[in-house]
């Protein structure tokens, strides 16, 4: 059998009691290591589950998956992904070259930022997660920005933002509301003890230090008071408390 197993967003206690099981009871256990980040170590985990860890970079998931893959049909294979494993389409990629050999999968789900991201307060079911064609790396590219880094940071997020704005306008094209003075939400190591909420203006972000890794920049729409509230707990000043109670009262009067 071959398990995609998700590891949760945390540290190495973040995995589940089944996951955990069926990782201490393989013949080979690997950790895909280029989608995300951890935020421990391949070390820490290793001695928390008892085993040995191969690391699964991006050529051997993507282009050498038979090495992933061989003696899964006889013997179960442990496939480690931070989050949950179908967070990338790589891991769905994956399985149909499973099924392909006749191998048998199964998957283990685990918290990813898909759902943590609620931690901020904003409702989960008013996220568009399929507006890839408005994703930040998309609007750089249609801008002739420089190739996207692998991980971008809160502020590296909001620059490259504020620059396409500037573009835009430099072009006589409406930037679509997506302005510096927007309230965005930034957040960092979701999950993790440590993690960071802090909720700005795009031009404040610009400047901020979220930390090590991972980052994530949401821009809201229009919002529920409950929301409002919620993001009243991590704003960065008081100008910040006074623009989204200005929302809520707009919010409330319709």
């Amino acid at each position: 059998m071959f398990y995609l197993i998700g590891l949760g967003l945390g540290d190495v206690k973040d995995i589940t009691v089944k996951g955990l099981e069926i990782v201490k009871n393989s013949k080979r256990v690997y950790l895909e290591a280029y989608t995300s980040i951890l935020t421990v170590g391949k070390e820490q985990l290793e001695e928390f589950y008892g085993r040995e860890i191969v690391l699964a970079d991006r050529d051997t998931t993507e282009l050498n998956s038979d090495v992933l893959l061989d003696g899964a049909d006889v013997d179960d294979v442990a496939f480690l992904v931070v989050g949950d494993p179908l967070g990338a389409t790589t891991h769905s990629d994956l399985i149909l070259r499973a099924v392909q050999k006749g191998i048998r999968y199964q998957i283990i789900h685990n918290a990813s930022i898909v759902n943590a991201v609620g931690c901020c307060g904003l409702q989960l079911y008013n996220f568009d997660i399929k507006m890839k064609e408005q994703s930040l790396e998309n609007l750089m590219r249609k801008q002739n920005i420089y190739e996207p880094p692998r991980f971008m940071s809160v502020s590296q997020a909001a620059q490259q933002l504020i620059k396409i704005i500037q573009r835009r306008k430099g072009e006589g094209t409406e930037s679509t509301a997506l302005l510096p003075s927007t309230v965005c939400v930034a957040m960092a190591r979701v999950g993790a003890d440590d993690q960071k909420i802090v909720v700005a203006n795009l031009r404040q972000l610009t400047s901020i230090d979220m930390g090590t890794p991972l980052h994530s920049l949401v821009i809201p729409g229009n919002m529920h008071p409950i929301e409002l509230d919620m993001l009243k707990l991590f704003a960065m000043d008081h100008s910040i408390k006074e623009q989204l109670s200005v929302l809520a009262s707009a919010s409330c009067s319709h």
